[in-house]
């Protein structure tokens, strides 16, 4: 069981991120909220990990806080969702808007996650209730436009990060662009773009 990693970002794309453990490249899956709060390549970054085994593969996902990974497993749980959908549910929102979504019946707001339509959203509610009271310190935060994300440096390829980001929730390339053109400001950060793309879905 691979519980956290500690080393070296060598690198990071959209779905994944790769970390050197002492001279051992680790490729791990990864939400796109996590993107915003990761070090520049080459700096040292603490993962936090879900591992699993199948027969034909050994996967790594990765988390920075503790109620991501914590809310990535409960959602494992649900009938119907697997970790595709989790990885969105994840880049969408993080936990405590999560919590709120689901303690307030807000299915306008989980229905435009990519892949989650009107009878997962109403599982999502009816079967995460009683469960997400623990996701984080706070009873929950309301879904926002914008999330504060730490780092001020904004990478001269911040669009492409964010269209390509929005094409690994399952985006056409031509409307992921649309949907980025519409929110862009030079100070975001990819991870914001993307964030705030998803957001204006939600209308």
């Amino acid at each position: 069981m691979i519980d956290r990693l500690t080393g070296a970002l060598v690198e990071k794309q959209a779905s994944h991120l790769v970390v050197d453990c002492h001279g051992v490249g680790y490729l791990v899956e990864v939400p796109l909220t996590v993107l915003g709060d990761l070090p520049p390549l080459g700096e040292t970054v603490t993962l936090l990990t879900h591992f699993v085994v199948r027969e034909d593969a050994q996967l790594l996902y990765g988390f920075i806080r503790h109620e991501d990974r914590t809310l990535f497993r409960t959602l494992l749980k649900v009938n119907g969702v697997g970790a595709k959908i989790a990885l969105a549910v994840l880049s969408g929102m993080n936990a405590s808007e999560f919590a709120w979504a689901v303690q307030h019946d807000d299915i306008s707001t989980l229905v435009k996650l990519p892949g989650v339509g009107n009878k997962l959203a109403e599982r999502l509610i009816v079967e995460m209730r009683d469960k997400v009271g623990g996701l984080s310190t706070s009873p929950g935060i309301a879904p926002t436009k914008g999330v504060k994300i730490s780092g001020n440096t904004v990478p001269t390829n911040t669009k492409s990060e964010a269209v390509a980001g929005l094409e690994v929730l399952g985006y056409k390339g031509t409307d992921a662009v649309k949907l980025v053109d519409a929110v862009y400001q030079e100070s975001l950060t990819s991870s914001e773009l993307i964030k705030l793309a998803l957001r204006s879905t939600v209308r």
